[in-house]
C-alpha cells in the first residue's frame, strides 16, 4: 500500500479531543403564532436557568488482544477489491490483503512491540524479487489503544448494505512537526476514518486511511471493510523474511 517504510501506518494516526457544540435557546417571543407548548426547550437551557449535565459520549475505538476479522480491501480508483483478514492475539496482530493470486498482496503486523510492513505485489509496481520485510520500530497494541483514545467523534451513521450497521464514525490523523497550531513547519501526513460498532468500540466495521501510508494507491486512500468481527485468539506468524523483533 505505499512505500515499504512509510506503508501500512495507519496504526500512527490519531488527533485532538472531542468536541461539542451547543445550541443557544431560541426566545419565544420571535414566534408568537404557535403555542409555547409547542416549542421544546433547547438542551443547554431548562426553565430553572440551570445547565443539565452533557450526554455521555460515546467510547472511542478500541483493539482487543484477541480477535478475528474477515472482509474486503478495497482500492477503488485501481478496481481492486480482494479478500482481507485481521487477527489478533495476546496482544500481537496480523493483516493480509490479497495474495498469490490476487493484483495485490500484503501483510502488516504488529509483533512482540514492532511494527512490520511486507509488500508481496502490488499493480505497475515491481516487486520481484519481493521487497523486504521492513520493520518500522518500537509499536503495540497500547500505543495504538492510546491514540485512539484522543480521535474525534464524528457521529453515529447507519452503513447500508446487505443489512443496515448501526455505527459511531470517528477519524483520527497525524501531523508531524510542530505541536503548536500556527507555527512553521507541521505538515499532515494521514488520517483515517473508523466505524465501529454503537453498541461495543471494540467491534470494528469499517476503516477508510488516507495519506502518505498509502504512497502505492494513486488516489492516496484505500478501505478495509469488515464482514466477520469475533473475540477468538487468531493467528499472528511472522514471515520468515522479516527481522527479529526489536523487543
Amino acid at each position: 500500500m505505499a512505500s515499504t517504510r512509510a506503508r501500512r501506518t495507519w496504526v500512527s494516526v490519531a488527533v485532538g479531543g472531542l468536541i461539542a457544540m451547543a445550541a443557544i435557546a431560541p426566545d419565544v417571543a420571535a414566534a408568537p403564532s404557535l403555542p409555547r407548548t409547542t416549542l421544546a426547550l433547547p438542551r443547554t437551557t431548562l426553565a430553572s436557568g440551570t445547565v443539565p449535565v452533557k450526554p455521555e459520549e460515546p467510547r472511542p475505538p478500541l483493539l482487543p488482544a484477541d480477535f478475528q476479522a474477515t472482509g474486503r480491501y478495497i482500492v477503488r480508483d485501481l478496481g481492486i477489491d480482494v479478500p482481507f483478514t485481521w487477527q489478533g492475539r495476546n496482544g500481537d496482530s496480523q493483516m493480509t490483503a490479497g495474495g498469490p493470486e490476487y493484483p495485490i498482496w500484503f501483510t502488516n503486523l504488529i509483533f512482540h512491540n514492532t511494527l512490520y510492513t511486507l509488500t508481496y505485489k502490488w499493480p505497475n509496481i515491481p516487486l520481484f524479487p519481493p521487497r523486504r520485510c521492513d520493520s518500522l520500530g518500537f509499536f503495540n497494541r497500547q500505543i495504538l489503544n492510546d491514540k485512539l483514545k484522543t480521535s474525534r467523534f464524528v457521529g453515529p451513521e447507519i452503513l447500508q448494505g446487505n443489512k443496515d450497521r448501526y455505527v459511531n464514525h470517528w477519524r483520527v490523523g497525524v501531523v508531524v512537526g510542530s505541536t503548536r497550531p500556527g507555527e512553521f513547519p507541521r505538515l499532515p501526513i494521514g488520517q483515517a476514518d473508523v466505524y465501529v460498532d454503537q453498541r461495543d468500540p471494540s467491534q470494528w466495521v469499517q476503516v477508510l486511511h488516507f495519506g502518505l501510508q498509502n504512497l502505492f494507491d494513486p488516489e492516496l486512500d484505500e478501505w478495509f471493510t469488515l464482514a466477520t468481527f469475533d473475540r477468538r485468539p487468531g493467528q499472528v506468524t511472522l514471515p520468515d523474511r522479516c527481522p527479529p523483533p526489536t523487543s
